[in-house]
């Protein structure tokens, strides 16, 4: 699947949840929706995917990705008021640590938002 397509159906999934649960849910709740969500439109998504972060040829932490769409897209997930900075750093330090170069941060806030993100990875490992 060509990648604008797929952000194409991972967006629209995102606001099929959001449409249908709104705002107020924690993000665990959401995240369960949108593994529904993405399953029922033919996508391969994993939960709390780890993500190992190396210092040359050690490993110094690992994170869990919310959700790993077509093992090449990370979705962060929000439900808080605002999308902010540390947020898509957070995103950003995800793309990095692994050979997947597209992230999206979706927020189940108020209003529905997400952001882009985007990281061209010239080598393996930090």
């Amino acid at each position: 699947m060509e990648d604008k397509e797929l952000t194409r159906k991972i967006i629209g999934c995102f606001y099929n949840v959001y449409n249908v649960l709104g705002f107020g849910f924690l993000e665990k709740v959401y995240e369960k929706a949108l593994m529904l969500e993405l399953s029922e439109n033919g996508l391969y998504a994993e939960r709390q995917k780890p993500i190992k972060v190396y210092y040359g040829n050690s490993i110094v932490g690992e994170y869990f990705a919310d959700v790993v769409v077509e093992n090449s897209v990370i979705l962060e997930l929000k439900a808080c008021e605002n999308i902010l900075d540390e947020h898509e750093y957070q995103l950003i330090n995800y793309l990095k640590a692994t050979e997947i170069e597209i992230g999206f941060l979706f927020n189940f806030g108020k209003k529905p938002e997400f952001r882009r993100k985007i990281y061209s990875n010239t080598k393996l490992h930090l």
